[in-house]
């Protein structure tokens, strides 16, 4: 493993031993263990698209890793500038020990990757989100303590979340199903995969269907960071793809529910499901900051 670009990359084996590492760094920073893994290395982290939870977890992630992280925006960079993405590849390759971009193309991504020679880690782009859905797996290995057998339902807009879950929860062995309305489908791509899995993977158009006998419950925004201009058509499209009381009973009755943050209460999620899942949801927030340093260690050591 040399970087981290999209799920798909992960064998099985590859993320298992990610949640492995994952685990033993979070035990070890509750009992205040010492883990200076990447002392003296620095990360570089592009921010094209901001956010909270990203740059806070992988910040604090190489502090506590004894490293450095520079945080580097679109308008600090020659990047926003039109510097071509090999040129400014090659340049940090050379101050850098890795680089975590958070951008809209995912070509942005694999340019990084192809033109330097450092761990290239994708924070987010508008294909997949691989990291949120490391922290999400390692949450559900936490509260069911395996992956075999488990059903996991996804509902709501095929955005990078719905790609990412369903290539990460097929890998490690789940079922999967995902219900997302006509037109705002997962990539093809992705369905190409989930194809070589079989019956293990649905895909409908009705969120009850997908959330039958579901294990784990996943969901995420509408409109997501750059579509607000649609978000009044978004929220036509999508009336009805809700996790609320009714989707819940037809899961399985000791079901976790997952959301990437931040949530829209009474839009994909009601207040109230959301808030008696809070715990689940609030340790899945937390274990981006494990997961994240687990694949920094793995590629960054």
């Amino acid at each position: 493993m040399n970087h981290l670009l999209k799920m798909s990359d992960l064998s099985k084996e590859d993320i298992i031993d990610i949640l492995n590492l994952a685990d033993q760094l979070k035990y070890e920073l509750k009992h205040n263990i010492p883990h200076k893994h990447l002392e003296g290395k620095t990360l570089g982290m592009i921010f094209q698209k901001s956010s909270t939870r990203t740059r806070v977890s992988f910040e604090t992630g190489m502090y506590q890793l004894g490293g450095n992280a520079l945080f580097l925006s679109s308008k600090d960079l020659q990047i926003g500038r039109g510097e071509p993405v090999q040129d400014t590849a090659r340049v940090l390759s050379r101050y850098l020990n890795g680089i975590m971009i958070r951008t809209f193309e995912q070509k942005e991504v694999e340019d990084l990757a192809q033109f330097g020679n450092i761990p290239i880690i994708n924070g987010l782009t508008d294909y997949c989100h691989p990291c949120q859905v490391l922290a999400d797996l390692m949450t559900i290995r936490e509260y069911k303590g395996q992956f075999d057998g488990l059903k996991m339902c996804y509902i709501g807009d095929g955005n990078n979340m719905a790609n990412s879950l369903i290539v990460g929860g097929l890998t490690v062995g789940m079922e999967v199903a995902a219900a997302c309305p006509e037109g705002y489908r997962p990539a093809d791509d992705v369905l190409e995969f989930a194809k070589g899995y079989g019956d293990k993977f649905t895909l409908t158009d009705k969120p009850l269907e997908a959330a039958a006998n579901a294990d784990v419950l996943f969901t995420d925004v509408w409109a997501s960071m750059g579509q607000e201009d649609e978000a009044e058509i978004r929220r036509k499209a999508f009336a009805g793809y809700q996790i609320n009381d009714e989707v819940m009973a037809a899961a399985k009755r000791d079901a976790m529910v997952q959301h990437c943050l931040p949530a829209h209460r009474e839009e994909e999620i009601t207040s109230k499901v959301f808030e008696e899942h809070a715990a689940e949801i609030f340790e899945e927030a937390e274990n981006r900051l494990h997961a994240q340093k687990a694949v920094m260690v793995k590629l960054m050591k």
